[in-house]
């Protein structure tokens, strides 16, 4: 694509690819105003900076787009200039379609991913495919990727006869962006590239950007209504797809981990998009930006959805309910002890604090879906603890009501103690690979045992229906007095035990089962006993056994790449939309009395104003330590060798037996060592420096990222060769000469 930096781009306002800048705001969240502008010589380049984001670092402009550096201020030849002529780069809707149509060309085989990996597929398909889609200007590409993926990975599973063909395509796509955000990271690898690769993964995107005007009404007719965000709504982004269609390969690579990183530790900040929002407070967009502590205020109000940091505030909130559930259920006896009331203070406090949890999420759940929020692996645990202090809830009320001395509703309670104590171990160790594959494996059963149980309910009915048509009892017991009619009607068993009978044989404990069946009927009677176990605890068990194993030993091959994708889980979920998530439980519960019903009668800006205050109040102490933190240890840069290396860091290592190999990597040699060392191994060096350009060279046209894949051995293997050889053939014959000029 041609760049011309002689035309000011014409981008339009809703183009997601280029974003237009926020019109300035004249208050900041703590009263302050500010507003920075920064204009090219021949401006095409114009940026505005938002106030109120006086700490962040945008990389848009108005008429183009520009990577400034960390802090704002730089002049303009400082900037690096990213943007060429606009009206060159094709629409998201369009793009979209473009994809779709060559991958179907592409494609008309079933292919592995490893298959499309290959260096013969690499060179007649995937490289020319990435260079025809690839464009510096286009940050839209891999989200229309990613979009053709979730569509193929779809039609997978409408369309039987294309099952194959449609996932090679959807492999396909992600290899394409896979590629294709590798190029972007490989162009751009300095500070504001990182801006760039954030706004590609974590910036929404309309699909139907410049789509025509029929086909948006007829969108908007079919879907569900959405909540004003400042025309930001019905966006996606591309890491929010990533995860739906479960792209483990592309999150698995060095550019997307880049971003990864950097969201969850908060160098890169946006305003998240959401599909439904409880507490909406939209009145100020922030767009993908990088964070500089330096320059924010102390009470920064959103660095409480930095993922980080919210995930030591969701671990601290589940400690505070599971030690109010072990104290509510220690003192559970006292009221029939004879102190204390029916409803007691502990128990009261975790009533309180619980239902705040349960809102909270709620809202987590709402938020971006039951697809990205099943991803979490204790996702399933927080749905079962919901389940059973629901039916608590319901069983404990109509106790107060009316019968205030009744005992029902504590054990339900009972039941939720290896949930909580279970899901304190998955928020611990959320990287730990043995609860990946639980997770997983939890999944495939439940889905496995669902369909057993709903096919197995068959035999329970048969069984039940054959006892009540059976034979009537001889009429010569009946006349001996041995029996009567109506005593063998009521010594039949009843649905519950047959039930009992069936579950005993599935697990393989006992086999009164079927021995009562003859009761029932002399032949149809066992014979569907013996079929029930023969189904149920042979083939039933074995398939659920290789269907387990099969699912463990695919995450244990591929952990990395798992670990990987729940980590992007847990960053992409950990950046929260919505402001119920600042008000931390039970103060959520006050949040959404007040300030939901406040939202109707105030204005926007005044609600925005409100709702900060009251988040900031709330929040003090936890917002004045993570400040403290951030300046301290984090982001501030030390003028010592050892930056960032405290007090408390020192005593640390210290009690390492190894402490002195950290410690000697952890600053660089003095110059004269270095001087030392170039003058002893100057050639060798510069052998292996060329080397390695020789095989970065080849690497970005060839080599797989995230993994590591090598796809150009078949093109480049004899050349790689022969110079490598040469190149050590050379500095032997180099170490030669300069031995015998020193002799």
């Amino acid at each position: 694509m041609a760049v011309s930096n002689s035309h000011p781009s014409t981008q339009p306002p809703d183009d997601p690819s280029h974003p237009a800048p926020l019109e300035s705001d004249p208050f900041h969240d703590d009263g302050s105003a500010s507003e920075a502008s920064y204009t090219s010589e021949n401006s095409d380049i114009e940026l505005q900076h938002q106030s109120g984001s006086n700490n962040v670092a945008p990389l848009f402009g108005r008429r183009g787009r520009i990577a400034p550096g960390s802090q704002v201020g730089l002049d303009a030849a400082e900037l690096i200039y990213l943007a060429g002529d606009a009206s060159q780069v094709l629409p998201v809707y369009v793009t979209i379609h473009r994809i779709r149509r060559l991958v179907i060309a592409a494609i008309d085989d079933p292919y592995t991913l490893d298959q499309l990996q290959t260096p013969r597929m690499d060179n007649m398909m995937v490289r020319p495919l990435v260079e025809k889609l690839y464009s510096p200007d286009n940050l839209s590409v891999v989200y229309c990727l990613l979009a053709n993926r979730v569509q193929f990975q779809r039609s997978a599973t409408d369309e039987s006869l294309y099952v194959a063909v449609n996932n090679s395509r959807a492999a396909l796509c992600e290899l394409l962006a896979t590629r294709v955000l590798r190029r972007f990271h490989q162009d751009h690898p300095d500070r504001p590239g990182l801006l760039l690769l954030a706004n590609i993964l974590v910036s929404g995107f309309d699909p139907f950007d410049a789509a025509p005007d029929p086909l948006r009404r007829y969108r908007r007719s079919l879907q569900w209504p959405y909540q004003d965000r400042g025309g930001h709504e019905r966006k996606l982004t591309a890491l929010e797809l990533a995860i739906l269609s479960e792209s483990k390969f592309l999150i698995g690579s060095v550019a997307c981990q880049r971003i990864v990183n950097a969201v969850y530790r908060g160098q890169v900040v946006y305003t998240p998009l959401s599909f439904v929002d409880i507490l909406p407070d939209h009145y100020k967009y922030h767009p993908v930006s990088l964070y500089e502590p330096r320059r924010a205020s102390i009470l920064n109000h959103r660095r409480l959805i930095v993922p980080r940091l919210r995930n030591l505030l969701e671990l601290a909130h589940f400690t505070i309910l599971l030690g109010l559930y072990v104290l509510t259920m220690t003192h559970r006896n006292d009221f029939y002890d004879g102190g204390g009331s029916p409803f007691g203070g502990f128990e009261a406090a975790f009533v309180i604090y619980s239902t705040g949890w349960v809102l909270e999420q709620f809202a987590a759940l709402v938020e971006h879906g039951w697809e990205v929020h099943a991803q979490n692996l204790w996702s399933f645990l927080d749905l079962t603890f919901t389940f059973i202090f629901g039916v608590y809830g319901v069983v404990r009320f109509a106790e107060l009501w009316f019968y205030p001395e009744a005992d029902y509703a504590i054990p339900i309670l009972c039941v939720a103690a290896p949930v909580l104590l279970t899901r304190i171990a998955f928020t611990l160790m959320p990287d730990n690979i043995v609860f990946i594959a639980l997770h997983a494996m939890m999944r495939d059963f439940t889905r496995l045992t669902f369909i057993a149980i709903w096919c197995f309910t068959g035999f329970l009915l048969g069984l039940l229906w054959l006892m009540r048509t059976g034979a009537p009892p001889d009429p010569a017991d009946v006349a001996a007095g041995l029996v009567t009619a109506q005593s063998s009607i009521e010594d039949r068993p009843g649905w519950a035990t047959i039930g009992k009978w069936l579950l005993w044989i599935w697990f393989g404990l006992d086999g009164t089962g079927i021995e009562r069946t003859a009761d029932f009927h002399t032949i149809l009677g066992p014979a569907l006993a013996v079929t029930f176990a023969f189904l149920g605890n042979t083939l039933f068990l074995t398939i659920l056994v290789a269907m387990l194993t099969n699912t463990f030993s695919k995450i244990i091959s591929n952990a990395q790449a798992e670990i990987y994708f729940r980590r992007a889980v847990l960053t992409f979920q950990g950046v929260k939309s919505d402001s119920i998530f600042a008000y931390p439980p039970p103060f959520n519960l006050l949040a959404l009395a007040v300030m939901l019903p406040l939202k109707l009668v105030v204005g926007p800006a005044m609600f925005h104003h409100i709702n900060v205050a009251a988040i900031k109040v709330i929040n003090f102490p936890v917002l004045l330590m993570i400040a403290l933190y951030e300046r301290r240890r984090v982001w501030a840069k030390s003028a010592t060798p050892s930056a960032g290396d405290g007090e408390d860091s020192k005593w640390f290592f210290g009690l390492n037996p190894y402490a002195d190999i950290h410690a000697l990597f952890r600053t660089e040699p003095p110059q004269e060592v270095l001087d030392m060392l170039e003058k002893m191994d100057g050639i060798v060096d510069e052998e292996l420096e060329d080397m390695d350009i020789m095989g970065l060279r080849r690497g970005s046209r060839g080599m797989g990222d995230g993994l590591g894949r090598a796809s150009t051995e078949l093109e480049l293997g004899r050349s790689m060769e022969f110079d490598v050889t040469g190149s050590i053939e050379g500095m032997h014959r180099r170490r030669k000469h300069s031995a015998g000029s020193a002799v």
